[in-house]
């Protein structure tokens, strides 16, 4: 489970957030491209943007579930 204390800097501000356990995997990347993007400096992903619409909240979910190490979290409802 994502650690709200441990979110990575880069993260836009909102409910959805990836925190410094990520491993780097694309997985979210590639589910939600236009959510996630790569640190190239650091070496993880983070939330580029917050999703807007059902098609990228749909997106995110999946992001978020499909996640193998659980480092995207949601303080959302």
């Amino acid at each position: 489970m994502a650690d709200r204390e441990d979110k990575v800097p880069e993260n836009a501000a909102g409910t959805l957030y990836v925190d410094s356990t990520c491993i780097d995997c694309d997985a979210c990347r590639e589910m939600a491209p236009t959510n996630f993007v790569r640190s190239e400096e650091e070496g993880y992903s983070y939330v580029t943007r917050q999703p807007d619409g059902p098609e990228e909240e749909e997106q995110c979910r999946d992001a978020l579930e499909g996640c193998p190490v659980e480092a995207i979290g949601d303080d959302g409802e």
